[in-house]
Parts: C-alpha cells; sequence; structure tokens
C-alpha cells in the first residue's frame, strides 16, 4: 500500500500511449490490410490498463489525498492531470467504430472532466506566483491537446458547435504556450534530463489539430496542411536530435511521452493518404507504425521492469 502514496498522475500517460496505438492500427486495417483482430486487442487491453490505473490512483486519493494535493499544487505535475481525462476521449475515439453508444459515454465523461482541468489549470497559471519559467517544458501543452481532439469523436456524438468551441480555445493556447516555450528554451536553461523526451508533445497538438480540423470541416484544405506539416517539422526537427534522446540512459516515466505524439502523426499521415492517395504517405505511414510499435513494446518492457 506505501508504493500507492507515489503513484504518479502521469500514469495515464500508459493509457495515451496504447489508445493512440490503437488508432493507429484501426487505420492500418484498412491502408495495410492487417487482422482487425490486432486492434481489436489493443482496444480491450488499453481498457483493462486504464481500468488498473484508475482503481490504483482511487486508492491514492482514498488514502494518501495529502500526496495528490501536492501533485495538483507541483508547478509541473499539474500539467499532466488531463492526461486522465485525455484517455477518456482516446477510448472514445478508439471505440466509435466498434459501439457509439459506449464511444459516447467516454467522450461525454471526457469533454466535462478535461473542460473543469482546463479551467482550473489556466486559472492557476494566471493567479499564482509560483510558477518559473524554467518550469515551462513541453507538457504545458497537455490541456491543450485535450481540448484540440474532442472533435475527433465529438462530431459523431453532438453538434459540431461543441467541438468547435473545444478546438478553438485548444488551438488558441497551443499558440500561446509554442511561443512562451521557444521563450524559454532559446534564452533559458535547457529541459531536465527527466523532461528531454516531454520534447516529442510538440508533435502532438498540430498533428491531432490536423485531424480534428478534417473532422469538422470534412476537407483537406490549405489550413490543415499548415497543421500536418508543423507537426511533420517538429517530427523531423526531434529526429535531427535522436542522440540526445538515446543518451538518456535512466528510465523515466516521462518516457511515455514518445507514444502519443507518434501515434498522433501517424494516424495524420494514415489520413493524408486516404485524402490524397500518394503513396509517399503509405510508406510514412507503414515506417511510423513500425516506429510506433517498437517504442511502446520497449516502454511496456521497461515500465514493468521499473515498477
Amino acid at each position: 500500500m506505501n508504493r500507492i502514496k507515489n503513484f504518479p498522475i502521469s500514469f495515464f500517460s500508459v493509457v495515451m500511449g496504447l489508445a493512440g496505438l490503437t488508432i493507429a492500427l484501426q487505420k492500418a486495417v484498412g491502408i495495410l490490410r492487417i487482422s482487425q483482430v490486432i486492434s481489436d486487442f489493443f482496444l480491450y487491453f488499453s481498457i483493462a490498463v486504464f481500468a488498473i490505473i484508475l482503481i490504483l490512483y482511487l486508492f491514492k486519493i482514498l488514502f494518501y489525498f495529502d500526496e495528490v494535493k501536492k501533485e495538483i499544487n507541483h508547478p509541473v505535475k499539474i500539467n499532466f492531470l488531463p492526461t486522465f481525462s485525455i484517455s477518456l476521449l482516446l477510448i472514445s475515439v478508439a471505440l466509435l467504430p466498434i459501439n457509439i453508444v459506449l464511444s459516447s459515454y467516454f467522450w461525454w465523461a471526457g469533454i466535462i472532466i478535461h473542460f473543469i482541468f482546463s479551467l482550473g489549470i489556466i486559472s492557476t497559471w494566471m493567479h499564482y506566483d509560483k510558477f518559473h519559467i524554467n518550469h515551462m517544458n513541453p507538457s504545458w501543452f497537455i490541456p491543450a491537446v485535450g481540448n484540440i481532439l474532442v472533435p475527433v469523436a465529438g462530431v459523431s456524438h453532438f453538434n459540431p458547435e461543441l467541438s468547435w468551441f473545444f478546438f478553438s480555445f485548444g488551438l488558441l493556447f497551443w499558440i500561446i504556450l509554442l511561443v512562451i516555450f521557444f521563450y524559454r528554451i532559446f534564452f533559458h536553461e535547457p529541459l531536465t534530463e527527466k523532461m528531454l523526451p516531454t520534447l516529442f508533445i510538440l508533435i502532438a497538438p498540430p498533428a491531432v489539430g490536423f485531424i480534428s480540423y478534417f473532422k469538422l470541416t470534412g476537407e483537406v484544405n490549405d489550413f490543415s496542411k499548415i497543421l500536418y506539416y508543423s507537426a511533420v517539422f517538429f517530427a523531423f526537427l526531434l529526429l535531427s536530435q535522436v542522440t540526445i534522446f538515446k543518451n538518456i540512459k535512466k528510465f523515466y516515466l516521462s518516457w511515455w511521452a514518445y507514444s502519443f505524439p507518434l501515434a498522433a502523426i501517424s494516424i495524420a499521415t494514415a489520413l493524408m493518404y486516404h485524402q490524397t492517395r500518394m503513396i509517399v504517405y503509405k510508406y510514412i505511414f507503414v515506417s511510423l507504425i513500425i516506429i510506433l510499435f517498437s517504442v511502446i513494446a520497449i516502454l511496456g518492457y521497461k515500465t514493468i521492469k521499473a515498477i
């Protein structure tokens, strides 16, 4: 029971990675003709992992609520609270082609909880003096990513205007935070080794934004291409720094930050292939799926070993 005291909210990033892989595999069923059994397995596995993590964190809330409050009041850990609501939204997306009713339950729970988290976190940013520029890192994008994600399943569950609302202020805060982050990374001390994997989160907002914008408009237009190619640029930027990531010797839970952004750019590339039928996107998608699957296999092994 004492180990639950140190159980972090960021464990839900594991679910984000697994659910992202599930959705990418669902796209691979149509593009690569892989068996749907594989994507179904990862869907149920993602839900099972989500349930286990949720139960463990509920025990932490019941028996070590002071530790939960410390996470909420921490200038960095607070940004991982929405990994829970984003997990709900991603499971909703993965369930969409299988059970639209169950998907809607996860979606409604996700958007309500995420909206509460967004208001609370942004209010904390605005009114507390505990934040310093060195606290700024890509994990601050997590609340914005959740809002941008809402339309992916949202257009199937409710009036699109609600999805436009979440998409709009999610995109707005992503742009604001992007400027602050580059100011911090250019003119202040570099990220600590523990936070270096969170650089991959840079890929997620524009990649998810591209998918959501397509869901809202039904077309790939000039603005959506700006979002997609922004994600591609960030992917190339991080690829050019692979040596830095290879030199991280100690395993941290923050390594799971590699997973969901890779899934997001994979899914976005699958969408580009479907809409343009340009064979290059198919090859890119295949490469990304292989990388994503390999990364999650390594992360799963290292996580179990660390536990």
